[in-house]
């Protein structure tokens, strides 16, 4: 069955959006043994995270189906120059029967969206090998020669 990219709802994650983020993460996690408290403790992280990170949950016909997170990094204030602060995209996911369909492009998308309204300097993640495509394609970059590619890639802010 093809998944039409506009019947998924990508939004930012709220309290009560704990238990499907924990879901996803257990199917992330997949084949570790169970863990009775794991979506208490989900929630307690997602609380204590406050408003350093934004976390974005997709879901199709109601049914959570993909996940991503943005950490905001505040520079240490510098003389003679305006504050800066920059993004970390983590914990992407998008369950594997639905993978490849856009999903993930549309998480990206609205994280991208966010971090320049934002005004952030860059966006910074560490990819699996299996996603660089996807976040070259989003306009991610190795940084400098002495970068592994496979474990940083960067991406300049548009709204400087």
């Amino acid at each position: 069955m093809a998944t039409d990219v506009r019947d998924v709802d990508v939004r930012v994650a709220g309290a009560g959006d704990a238990a499907a983020i924990a879901s996803l993460r257990s199917l992330w996690s997949a084949g570790t043994a169970a863990d009775p408290d794991f979506e208490e403790r989900t929630t307690a992280w997602l609380a204590d995270e406050g408003d350093r990170r934004t976390t974005w949950l997709a879901t199709l016909g109601g049914s959570p189906v993909a996940m991503a997170s943005l950490l905001e990094y505040r520079r240490m204030p510098r003389p003679r120059h305006p504050d800066s602060r920059w993004g970390y995209v983590s914990n992407m996911f998008v369950r594997e029967d639905l993978r490849n369909r856009g999903i993930g492009a549309a998480l990206l998308t609205r994280i991208i969206t966010a971090a320049d309204e934002r005004r952030y300097a860059r966006l910074v993640l560490s990819p699996s090998p299996g996603a660089l495509t996807l976040y070259r394609r989003a306009g991610f970059v190795v940084p400098d020669d002495t970068a592994d590619g496979h474990r940083l890639l960067v991406r300049p802010s548009r709204a400087r």
